[in-house]
């Protein structure tokens, strides 16, 4: 069994960097049973085994291929570097501040999380919550596992299921990430909140056509609520928006971090920067939603 101390193995509780309450909140992502420290690695009672990795998160990929990849070492590179210069700073703020007013207790939750700088930002926010930041891309989960003392990271694709518990998180953060409405749904607390930021139309508008930014989709609210209406009721919706005062490497750097490097390749980014004057303006425009379970 795995909740026999004999069986634990201190390297590995050494190795994972998750908080007790975390680590409670996870599920195996076969059988949904609950996972703890067992030899060499994150198992449950029915057996199932997943690895620890050495920076410290557990991956609980279930084996299936995960769509699109997860995003690679540069974009999750320019993404950090983009973050840690404060440029997004504005729009961390008033994600932690709406969080403190919607999170009722219970552990905080971020789907796609990246390098888990929101979920940081939130965390600091809110003193005594732990949270858990769930990707699918190794290079953002090695800093995710980092991203703050009261936070963990795993593995794990969200189209196919989450690796956490019914009903153990009071807010979910999903920023510029996918969504699972049922899944969503079904690790949520009935009083908890699910917080998701996504683009508005007008975001980074002046720098698509000399950058070659992927336009914003004009139906994704529309889209976003289809997908969530079955499971979820909206309470707020607020815009956030500000300007960016930005380098020609700040901009490439913008844009790496995105689906729309893709598209692209470093090299035309930087001849495409290397015509526009500095400082680089352009404005980020951003949708801020709250959704609460039906």
């Amino acid at each position: 069994m795995v909740t026999n101390s004999d069986d634990r193995h201190p390297a590995v509780l050494d190795r994972l960097r998750i908080p007790a309450p975390a680590l409670a909140a996870l599920a195996c992502p076969h059988c949904g049973g609950a996972l703890a420290p067992v030899r060499n690695a994150l198992g449950c009672a029915a057996g199932h085994s997943f690895d620890v990795a050495r920076e410290g998160y557990a991956n609980l990929l279930s084996g299936r291929p995960v769509a699109g990849g997860g995003d690679d070492r540069d974009m999750v590179r320019s993404r950090a570097d983009f973050q840690r210069a404060g440029h997004y700073a504005p729009l961390a703020d008033r994600v932690a501040a709406v969080a403190v007013r919607c999170w009722p207790g219970g552990v905080v939750a971020d789907i796609g999380a990246g390098t888990g700088y929101y979920l940081s930002e939130v965390l600091n926010a809110l003193p005594e919550a732990v949270g858990v930041a769930a990707d699918a891309s190794k290079f953002a989960l090695r800093r995710a596992a980092k991203c703050h003392g009261r936070a963990g990271a795993v593995g794990c694709d969200a189209w196919h299921g989450l690796p956490l518990a019914t009903g153990a998180f009071g807010l979910i953060l999903n920023v510029f990430a996918p969504r699972n409405g049922p899944e969503f749904h079904r690790v949520l607390r009935p009083d908890g909140a699910l917080l998701v930021v996504t683009p508005a139309p007008g975001h980074l508008a002046r720098l698509r056509s000399p950058l070659g930014l992927i336009e914003v989709d004009p139906r994704k609210e529309e889209r976003l609520a289809t997908s969530l209406d079955t499971h979820f009721a909206l309470e707020s919706r607020e815009d956030v928006a500000f300007s960016l005062g930005l380098s020609r490497e700040e901009a490439v750097g913008l844009v790496a971090m995105t689906p729309s490097a893709r598209h692209t390749t470093p090299q035309a980014l930087v001849e495409r920067a290397a015509v526009l004057t500095e400082p680089i303006e352009a404005a980020a425009a951003f949708h801020l939603s709250v959704y609460r379970p039906r």
